[in-house]
């Protein structure tokens, strides 16, 4: 993959703004899909999103900036999506199925597709037949708001092809964003799911009024559950797909880090949503109040179904799914889970 390829993003967020920061702050010209006109003409005339990381200002010539998704597809070899994954569906809605043919796709979501509760990869070789190996992944540990202050920050780019993966990386790499490859582009999107849906029940335990001992301990026992999900799904599938099963380093950043970063940053927009859950906010009343989404809450409800076929013991993550979906109260899900920790 060459240096010259043309890259795309697909979204008007934080992480968006974040991510078209990180590009055009290394010379690179972008393609900028955001749904919102009066974003747009705001970002060319006052160089900065006025919705999103306000602070960050851009040099609008490396910007083309487009509501039209199908014009910027067109124009970008590599397209980086970094919508909701709840709102996935709806923005490539009138895209024509090979409206991705031949190029790559770097997802940037952290989250499943609800409707199915599919991964992305699944929902892109489905919907549009981009294969894994045009399929890569951004994940972290890494806040929006600490790329846009320029605090040192990783990032795992992850894709079945190294070398590719690493080209992508290096249009990333820079002297406050440093990044790291790996192959497992299953587990780390499957890590990042899980990782919203502790760290809003790690806002639910603050909102509770549970001190640090507690939350150690928590997230120790969430951690715990994240492996014996990622290694029973990647068994049950690998067993189906007839390949071998790879054992994979869960302390790494892209697992264990993206996991203690968004239960305990102050930052995390899933660990506020479960403080306020916690302090006896209606879901309604939390989704308003927060403003932005919160992916740990479809995504609770998502990895409850496809637990169903995986069959992990997860008591952490169906705690959280039956207090945002079944109405079980806070108090009541966290007294039981106290007694089963380690």
């Amino acid at each position: 993959m060459s240096k010259d390829k043309s890259i795309g993003i697909i979204g008007g967020g934080s992480w968006s703004t974040a991510l078209a920061k990180i590009l055009t702050d290394n010379g690179h010209r972008i393609n900028w899909w955001i749904r919102n006109e009066d974003t747009i003409r705001h970002l060319q005339l006052r160089h900065h999103n006025k919705h999103y990381l306000t602070s960050v200002y851009f040099d609008t010539n490396l910007l083309e900036l487009s509501s039209d998704l199908e014009y910027i597809v067109g124009a970008s070899d590599q397209l980086v999506l970094s919508v909701p994954s709840a709102f996935l569906e709806d923005a490539l809605r009138e895209l024509p199925e090979n409206a991705f043919e031949g190029k790559e796709v770097i997802s940037a979501i952290k989250g499943l597709v609800p409707s199915t509760n599919t991964l992305i990869n699944n929902y892109m070789a489905e919907r549009f037949h981009v294969p894994l190996d045009r399929y890569f992944t951004i994940t972290g540990p890494c806040h929006a708001e600490e790329v846009a202050n320029e605090k040192l920050s990783y990032l795992t780019f992850s894709g079945v092809i190294p070398d590719k993966a690493q080209a992508i990386a290096d249009k990333f790499t820079n002297s406050n964003l440093q990044t790291v490859v790996n192959t497992d582009v299953i587990g780390v999107q499957l890590a990042a799911v899980l990782k919203n849906i502790y760290a809003l029940g790690a806002g639910i335990a603050h909102g509770l009024e549970y001190g640090d001992n507690f939350l150690s301990v928590f997230i120790t026992n969430c951690f715990g559950e994240m492996q014996t999900f990622l290694k029973q799904y990647e068994t049950i599938h690998a067993a189906e797909e007839g390949i071998e099963s790879t054992a994979h380093n869960y302390s790494a950043s892209a697992y264990l880090g993206d996991l203690l970063v968004t239960c305990y940053s102050l930052h995390s927009r899933n660990r506020t949503f479960g403080n306020m859950i916690g302090k006896g906010y209606s879901v309604k009343a939390a989704q308003l109040e927060l403003n932005m989404i919160a992916e740990g809450y479809y995504a609770s409800k998502c990895l409850h179904e496809m637990n169903r076929e995986i069959g992990a013991y997860m008591p952490v993550a169906q705690a959280v799914y039956a207090i945002l979906w079944q109405q079980l109260h806070p108090t009541e899900a966290f007294m039981a889970l106290e007694k089963g920790f380690i």
